[in-house]
């Protein structure tokens, strides 16, 4: 099985983790260790289970995984996240709409909006592209006999908008698959990244995984001592006066990618809660620009990453298939919003000009 293949089928290894359990502790509680704690809140937990639970990195507390003698304190949240579904994971069909850019007896071709969840996990058990993909769609393939995931041959975010190609048929479901695992399709993003990305065009390699304190959050390990080789080529579109607009070349499919990668080189994306975007990372210290950002965060209320380009043949006539999806409307208010404070900028008067000169820079 090729790497891309697992990282689809082996979501425990990426982003599966299930939330069993979440508590949060009483302000009277008084210290107590948790897998104590635990014992006494979990029906038919023991406290080797929560030892062993512990010891996998299975336990958060406050988004951290913990040891088994941690003590809990007043307001922690507690989360017990395991790799299997906490219940029986069937999907149910939702009359959901959806953005079928194309279709045949073969294959569709989607449009997703930002903000949809792909397939169920994490407590999103409905609403989800999946949910929709059963509605419209009668008795599509799983790649997973275990884990229900009908058409799905890849992924994207939930806050990251753009195109997916969904198999109807086995052979579809085969096809497209190796396709994926050979990096032979066409993916391109864009993404609007923190500060002025220095080269017009590269390569970032680095082996990614696990962040090994928040477990709901990508790492990039560059000695390959965890994680699994990843590779993303980018180029310089547009340049404004704290942030970059960079058209993005999926090498490989690994979970997070485009994120984990630009945040590893100092450049996260452009209001990336998990990843560290969504504060002012430059510009000024003046209220005004303080306000312009926050503007900027409302008008595109997600990570600015948008799946624009795909490209893939076509399992059964070999012909080679494009699709190219504009940019999401959040992400065109976003860059006019940056082009009109940059235009502002050049253009502003030498005395505006001689303050912001004087004014301190975010480092």
């Amino acid at each position: 099985m090729t790497e891309d293949l697992e990282d689809f089928l082996q979501e425990e290894d990426d982003n599966k983790l299930y939330e069993h359990f979440s508590i949060t502790v009483d302000k009277g509680q008084s210290a107590l260790r948790i897998d104590k704690f635990l014992m006494v809140r979990i029906e038919n937990a023991t406290r080797n289970k929560i030892q062993q639970a512990a010891e996998n990195g299975n336990i958060l507390v406050n988004n951290e995984p913990i040891k088994s003698n941690y003590k809990v304190k007043p307001g922690d949240l507690i989360q017990v996240m395991l790799s299997t579904p906490p219940r029986e994971n069937d999907v149910i069909a939702e009359n959901i709409p959806l953005n079928i850019v194309y279709e045949d007896d073969q294959i569709a071709v989607v449009d997703k909006a930002p903000g949809m969840v792909v397939h169920p996990g994490h407590g999103n058990y409905t609403g989800t592209l999946v949910n929709a993909l059963k509605y419209h769609f009668d008795n599509l393939p799983s790649m997973s006999a275990e884990l229900e995931r009908p058409g799905l041959v890849h992924r994207i975010d939930k806050d990251t908008s753009g195109l997916l190609v969904i198999a109807k048929t086995e052979q579809a479901m085969n096809h497209l698959a190796l396709q994926f695992a050979a990096h032979t399709t066409d993916r391109l993003y864009n993404a609007v990244v923190w500060g002025s990305v220095e080269q017009e065009q590269g390569t970032i390699t680095g082996h990614i995984g696990r962040h090994v304190k928040d477990r709901m959050q990508m790492a990039v390990f560059e000695d390959g001592s965890e994680g699994k080789h990843a590779v993303t080529h980018y180029r310089i579109l547009e340049r404004f006066s704290y942030v970059t607009l960079v058209e993005c070349k999926l090498e490989t499919g690994r979970t997070h990618q485009i994120r984990a990668h630009f945040k590893h080189i100092g450049h996260p994306l452009f209001n990336d809660e998990r990843y560290g975007g969504e504060r002012i990372l430059k510009g000024t210290t003046f209220s005004k620009y303080k306000q312009f950002i926050e503007n900027c965060f409302k008008a595109c209320p997600r990570q600015a990453l948008h799946a624009r380009t795909l490209g893939f043949i076509h399992p059964t006539t070999g012909e080679k298939m494009s699709f190219e999806s504009p940019l999401p409307a959040d992400m065109v208010d976003l860059l006019d919003r940056w082009r009109n404070y940059t235009q502002n900028s050049i253009h502003a008067t030498e005395p505006e000009k001689k303050i912001d000169r004087h004014a301190k820079e975010m480092e």
